[in-house]
């Protein structure tokens, strides 16, 4: 049985990928467990005005009432944003619970790939993607999203990988599942809050329409997902040194309180925007913008390219 016959895909989305137009999917974490309430609306409402005035229609996937919505209303935002984190965070092993249960949820990148591919969109934007948590050689901590990358064809717009993360080794497990991780205008793979994380992407691409050319093939010759790598906006970035100091404060307390598995990440977000005064928030909301309007741009240049 295929995830499509729990979809319920708004008329909007419905229709422009029905005539092959650009549609980008949005994840909902990032509204019920990312941010703070009411930023987290505002961001959203903006996020997807930054896809429409990009040429493309945006698709916010969340579950709710024992469905994968793939687009939401404005109502439907206002609900995910006002629920926040009393909300279920869904990862793949959770999706059948969580429809089962009629429990609202935000989505990972991992299920928002799941239920974009199902509905038939290719390009998906996010802040950064999950990886190697530090100190996984004895935890084991690994997002699921690595192991969705390397099988569902979908186009993951990203600035890179969170430093809270192990970058070098969350690089190794990409390349280990056979991941391109395309740079967009820049060599150096991003840190989310910082342009620059010490490693470097696999290959440079500095046009929507070069990004574009590659997904297509890649997806025409089976080879599952492609993650590229956009960094924040310079004005916006935080220095990488500092941030460091931060995150590692925050990974201190998140130990000494005994935080773990998929309440970490949320939990280090939340105190690095304490630790920071609120500059990491605003950094997060701008990289998001960025990348929504990047993935717009390259969900046109693909519809063109393919239809």
């Amino acid at each position: 049985m295929s995830l499509v016959p729990h979809l319920s895909i708004t008329p909007d989305v419905a229709a422009a990928l029905a005539a092959g137009g650009p549609v980008v999917a949005l994840e909902s974490t990032i509204i019920t467990h990312g941010m703070p309430y009411p930023q987290n609306l505002e961001m959203a409402k903006n996020v997807e005005k930054v896809i429409r005035d990009n040429g493309a229609r945006p698709a916010t996937i969340a579950i709710m009432d024992g469905r994968f919505h793939v687009g939401v209303t404005e109502a439907d935002l206002e609900r995910l944003a006002r629920t926040g984190g009393k909300a279920a965070k869904a990862s793949r092993r959770d999706v059948a619970a969580l429809l089962a249960s009629g429990q609202t949820a935000g989505t990972t990148v991992a299920t928002t790939m799941m239920a974009a591919h199902a509905a038939g969109i290719a390009l998906f934007a996010t802040g950064g993607i999950g990886g190697v948590h530090r100190g996984a050689e004895t935890t084991f901590d690994i997002s699921a999203d690595l192991d969705e990358l390397g099988k569902t064809p979908v186009a993951v717009v990203c600035a890179g990988a969170k430093l809270i993360l192990d970058i070098p080794k969350t690089l190794e497990v990409l390349e280990s599942k056979g991941v391109p991780v395309l740079g967009f205008g820049t060599d150096a793979f991003p840190a989310f809050w910082a342009r620059e994380s010490g490693g470097a992407v696999d290959h440079r691409v500095d046009s929507p329409e070069a990004a574009a050319k590659i997904i297509a093939l890649q997806f025409a010759l089976g080879l599952g997902g492609v993650l590229v790598a956009n960094p924040i906006p310079e004005a916006a970035a935080l220095d990488r040194t500092e941030i460091e100091g931060r995150i590692d404060v925050a990974i201190r307390d998140a130990e000494a309180t005994g935080v773990g598995r998929k309440e970490l990440t949320p939990y280090l977000l939340k105190r690095i925007f304490e630790l920071t005064a609120g500059k990491s928030l605003a950094a997060n909301i701008a990289l998001v913008e960025n990348n929504a309007a990047v993935a717009a741009r390259i969900a046109v240049a693909l519809a063109e390219q393919t239809h």
